[in-house]
């Protein structure tokens, strides 16, 4: 039996802009209808001048983009908590982030993969097509605090982060030369995350990505061949809840199951019952309900195992080509290699190779052991 959710009322967020030392975007993101004092503390430090923009190169046997980011080699990596870029600043030390407490703030990272050139992939690219890579990279530090998770952020916060998204969502889709924005979070050194702090990031995209690209395919021929109003993922979504054995969690406004064909070990789909393109279009009610059901289900993983589980959560965004954003239905993908207390998946030769996932766990197993397990999530 699936669980159910209260949905709190939740209030505004407000939204304080400013920009560091070398010209990159902050934005400043409370609860409540009016900013915090003091957020538009000036970046004192004396901060070289951004490089150049990386470049994207067309791989012709797959009609797929690659970045090359080789000025990313010299980024922050694991830093030790006194030295932290995510922690609010001091008098003695600086961050990225110059006020001295806030709630959420995002801005343009220092080491981009993207950006921040305005230039989009060409429509037609052959063999040796290389581009300036185009878009935008951002860091979304969910909290001041340098230890915790996003589970246990508590509900307000939670809300708060994901007003941040969908302002993040809406004002990125709008930059020249931006294809698609992903908003994801990569927790735990398993995963490969280069800061301990708890944070997130914001890719706006030049081109489409192989993923988004896969599924439009997917979503626009079921429409298609089923002459069916409904998106591929509602569809989906409604076989599920039918069914019940792979589902975790039902709200009035989301659910979440295990994919009946799920690649990890680990793998949830939290799913809107509206069909809508991306963050940006969630009513007041949705975010209020996701603030809730979101971090329950992080719990949940980290309740599986004695130490914390290691995951990527990505929200899977419509395409902004009008033919792509016509099927798209936002969702949830959070996804764990972790397939034992002591046991990671590794993609080795079938799935780093040719694609092809073998996973080791049942999907009507895993979602038993989820339905079951305490979230231990922060109710504050």
């Amino acid at each position: 039996m699936t669980s159910t959710i209260n949905r709190p009322r939740l209030g505004h967020t407000a939204v304080t802009s400013t920009r560091l030392a070398d010209g990159r975007e902050l934005h400043y993101f409370d609860a409540g209808d009016r900013p915090a004092s003091g957020r538009l503390t000036v970046d004192q430090r004396a901060l070289p001048a951004r490089s150049e923009s990386g470049e994207i190169r067309y791989d012709a046997l797959t009609g797929e983009w690659v970045a090359v980011a080789a000025h990313r080699q010299n980024r922050t990596h694991l830093p030790p908590a006194d030295e932290c870029p995510l922690c609010p600043s001091t008098q003695i030390k600086a961050s990225e982030i110059p006020a001295t407490n806030y709630e959420v703030a995002v801005f343009e990272n220092r080491f981009p993969s993207l950006g921040p050139a305005p230039y989009a992939a060409p429509d037609s690219p052959a063999w040796g097509t290389r581009e300036i890579a185009g878009g935008r990279c951002e860091v979304v530090a969910f909290t001041p605090d340098h230890d915790g998770t996003f589970a246990a952020l508590g509900t307000r916060r939670v809300r708060t982060v994901i007003d941040a998204w969908a302002h993040r969502t809406e004002a990125l889709s709008a930059l020249p030369g931006v294809a698609q924005v992903f908003c994801f979070e990569n927790r735990g050194q398993d995963i490969g995350v280069t800061l301990h702090h708890p944070h997130g990031q914001i890719y706006a995209y030049p081109y489409i990505t192989p993923k988004a690209v896969a599924m439009a395919a997917a979503a626009g021929r079921f429409r298609e061949e089923n002459n069916k109003k409904q998106s591929l993922t509602a569809h989906i979504l409604g076989k599920e809840r039918a069914d019940g054995s792979r589902m975790v969690l039902e709200g009035e406004f989301f659910s979440a199951y295990v994919p009946f064909a799920a690649r990890w070990p680990l793998e949830i789909h939290l799913v809107p019952h509206r069909q809508i393109p991306d963050l940006a279009a969630l009513d007041s009610a949705e975010r209020d309900e996701l603030a809730v059901l979101y971090p329950d289900l992080l719990g949940r993983l980290d309740s599986l195992y004695a130490s914390p589980t290691p995951y990527i959560s990505a929200w899977h965004q419509a395409p902004l080509d009008p033919s792509m954003r016509r099927d798209g239905h936002l969702h949830l993908q959070i996804t764990s290699p972790r397939r034992a207390a002591d046991k990671l998946k590794y993609l080795a030769g079938s799935e780093a190779a040719m694609g092809a996932f073998i996973n080791d766990t049942t999907p009507e197993h895993v979602a038993g052991l989820l339905r079951d397990a305490p979230a231990h999530i922060s109710a504050g």
